[in-house]
């Protein structure tokens, strides 16, 4: 099926404060701000899930990426999404909510998004949702440390940017 390239995401400004909406592919198109999540999935033995997008994604087809991200829709919030992109893409519904950890300035590195990264404590099993994930697994932080550095083609631009930044939040 691949993305909906015309769901509608809300515009911001500077601040991300919403200026209008647009969809999808307009967004994506232009370059303009809009909202987005990325979660990172640690289990108790301090393993982060990854993910490698579905080929049929508009951007980042194949790309290694956060354990679950999505762009907040028209009139959404972050928290909302964050909860609802854990559903969607792994199937999971954790018993403590996402940890919000930081947000980050929409930057070219995010493709103009405004992103909250979060944390979430998860053992899985989960149920990848085909259309938005190839394949995952888990690793160490040495493990993504050593990826990043050997082989940074194969993840997607946002988790260069964000790993540097949750990774001492993980202990």
């Amino acid at each position: 099926m691949g993305q909906n390239l015309e769901e509608l995401f809300d515009v911001v400004d500077e601040q991300d404060r919403v200026i209008g909406q647009e969809r999808r592919r307009e967004v994506h198109r232009l370059g303009l701000r809009h909202r987005a999540v990325h979660l990172l999935v640690v289990n108790r033995a301090g393993r982060v899930f990854l993910h490698q997008r579905s080929r049929q994604k508009d951007l980042f087809p194949g790309y290694w990426d956060s354990s679950a991200a999505g762009h907040v829709g028209a009139g959404e919030d972050y928290d909302g999404t964050a909860v609802r992109e854990l559903e969607e893409e792994l199937g999971c519904r954790p018993d403590q909510p996402p940890r919000p950890l930081f947000k980050i300035e929409a930057r070219p590195e995010t493709g103009q998004e405004f992103v909250w990264a979060y944390l979430v404590e998860a053992e899985g099993p989960f149920v990848l949702h085909p259309d938005e994930i190839e394949r995952g697994d888990w690793f160490t932080k040495e493990e993504i440390d050593r990826w990043l550095v050997e082989r940074p083609q194969e993840i997607a631009p946002a988790l260069h940017y964000i790993w540097p930044r949750v990774r001492p939040h993980l202990g």
